[in-house]
């Protein structure tokens, strides 16, 4: 598994302006040029507004802290703000002064900028991943958005550490070949395409909605690249893309819209499980597995006949039988034991570690001491993690991780939801049809921020509003919770979408199956179809046969 072989290629000679991979200047200077005239424009009015606006919704304030000025001057300027709280001069002539509202909202205009050009320089590769994910560390310093120390600790966020570690515990599955012998337990009775998207697809969608989905896409991954190659073997082909975008995508999109199912599907539902509770409105497991789990089997088939449809006929091999496939690979296998055994106990704590302790005790803890005892146990050396992990893909993560923070910190996060609210139609701003438009706004959100950070800076703005749109307040939180499961279009998303693409290589040569753009071209179809599906089956469809409670 050479993977970085391409890395170490000869110095590319020629004009500056020509582009390759990873290096596009054609698309690196206009974007550049704008950016900068941008930057140097005034923020829009609506933008100080919201910066000035004493405890806005959707914004958690520190302490002492009227509005976002007060919170971006708190973690930038601590001296200069505890001296103005204090009424005193600044002791220190060296220390910043404080900024203005105009300045903190020329900073969230800025962060929404980076986030811009960081989400073009990925989706096209006009620089390297690995290159892009460095440059958002840069600006959010040059640009003073964040503190160094504040940087680092986005960059090395739980999600991340997760990551890693899954993709580390992935290399160990599959040198040890215990991937197989999952595959068999999962695939045995899966013995075509159809059968894998019409019965295989929404099994795993409902057990997404109990499981962790970020654990089920990275067992299922090595398992599916195995079948792939095989396949292709069987059939005399060197690769199919449309099989292994059919394979990765489809399980990566399946196991995203499990989340609607139940509360334990992810952090996201705890989180507005939590504001029903604040709102007095309390909502038990069961009663959201009601209103939730009848979309998550529907979705999943519709998801599995979208990407047959589309996929299929582009197939190079003629079928595949992931059963057929994994039995004859455990066949050739060695009696189980050994290394194997030890790796299967791994893997086996490790999940018993992410289901009982729970999100509330991180992913990645548990991910990190696995991979410790991979190494104790001698199942990987550092040379296979070197060559087996793609840590561009961490790394893009990780950035995204840090826009997420600095978005929200800057107040950028409302701005964009509150723009967006102030921009819907009289007619999607009452009763139902404004539950249709949270969800477009989530939907659209949770592709560029994680779910949980979009749930908790919408579950504040949307909730409030059922008092006066007429909406019931269970819909509207249930609308915007439910669509935080539809990040397809973006490869930072979620991680389901990272550990799909960081993952998702050739077995032998390294090469990359999946590139960035067909999370859009694909996944962008499956979250207008998720949006129709719950439009038009469930919130107009059987919410309207439910019984929902008298709030008082």
């Amino acid at each position: 598994m050479a993977y970085h072989s391409a890395a170490t290629t000869a110095v590319q000679t020629g004009s500056i302006w020509k582009s390759r991979p990873g290096y596009k200047p054609l698309i690196i200077v206009p974007a550049a040029i704008l950016f900068f005239v941008l930057v140097i424009m005034p923020a829009p009015k609506s933008m100080i507004d919201l910066v000035s606006m004493e405890k806005p919704s959707g914004y958690s304030l520190p302490s002492d802290c009227r509005n976002i000025t007060d919170s971006v001057n708190k973690k930038l300027s601590p001296a200069a703000f505890n001296a103005a709280q204090k009424g005193e001069p600044l002791a220190d002539s060296h220390e910043k002064g404080l900024l203005t509202e105009t300045d903190a909202a020329q900073l969230a205009k800025v962060m929404l900028l980076i986030f811009c050009l960081a989400v073009l320089f990925w989706g096209t590769e006009a620089l390297p991943l690995g290159a892009t994910d460095l440059l958002v560390a840069v600006m959010l310093y040059v640009f003073s958005i964040l503190p160094m120390q504040e940087i680092g600790k986005a960059y090395m966020s739980d999600a991340v550490f997760f990551i890693f570690g899954i993709l580390v515990v992935a290399v160990g599955v599959a040198k040890t070949g215990l991937d197989k012998r999952i595959g068999l337990i999962l695939l045995s009775r899966i013995h075509s395409a159809k059968g894998f998207a019409l019965i295989f697809m929404p099994l795993l969608a409902i057990s997404a909605s109990f499981l962790s989905e970020h654990a089920l896409v990275a067992l299922l991954i090595p398992v599916l690249l195995g079948v792939y190659k095989v396949t292709c073997k069987m059939h005399g082909v060197e690769k199919d893309r449309a099989l292994a975008i059919f394979l990765l995508l489809g399980v990566c999109f399946a196991a995203n819209h499990g989340g609607p199912g139940s509360p334990a599907a992810g952090g996201r539902n705890a989180i507005m499980v939590g504001y029903f509770m604040q709102q007095g409105v309390p909502l038990s497991f069961l009663q959201w597995m009601k209103y939730g789990m009848p979309f998550v089997p529907l979705m999943g088939v519709v998801i599995g006949a979208y990407m047959y449809i589309r996929l299929k006929p582009k197939f190079i091999v003629k079928d595949m039988n992931p059963g057929e496939v994994v039995k004859s690979e455990v066949a050739r296998m060695p009696k189980f034991g050994g290394q194997e055994a030890l790796m299967a106990g791994i893997l086996i704590l490790l999940v018993a570690a992410w289901v009982i302790l729970g999100e509330h005790s991180g992913l990645g803890g548990p991910t990190l001491y696995a991979v410790l005892a991979m190494f104790l146990g001698r199942i990987i050396t550092w040379d296979d993690v070197q060559e087996g992990v793609a840590f561009d893909v961490v790394g893009l993560y990780a950035a995204a991780t840090a826009m997420g923070v600095a978005l929200k910190f800057t107040g950028g996060a409302l701005w964009l939801a509150t723009s967006f609210v102030s921009i819907l139609p009289d007619f999607m701003a009452k009763g139902d049809m404004l539950v249709i438009g949270v969800s477009i706004l989530t939907g659209t959100m949770t592709n560029f921020m994680s779910d949980g950070a979009t749930v908790a800076a919408l579950g504040p703005i949307v909730l409030p509003m059922a008092a006066l749109s007429g909406a019931h307040v269970w819909k509207l939180g249930l609308a915007c919770a439910f669509s935080s499961s539809f990040a397809n279009f973006l490869v930072v998303g979620t991680p389901n979408n990272a550990i799909a693409f960081g993952m998702g290589r050739d077995p032998v040569t390294g090469e990359r199956l999946l590139d960035i753009m067909d999370f859009v071209k694909y996944g962008l179809p499956v979250t207008i179809l998720a949006w129709l599906v719950l439009w038009f089956w469930t919130i107009l469809g059987y919410w309207q046969f439910m019984s929902w409670p008298v709030m008082k």
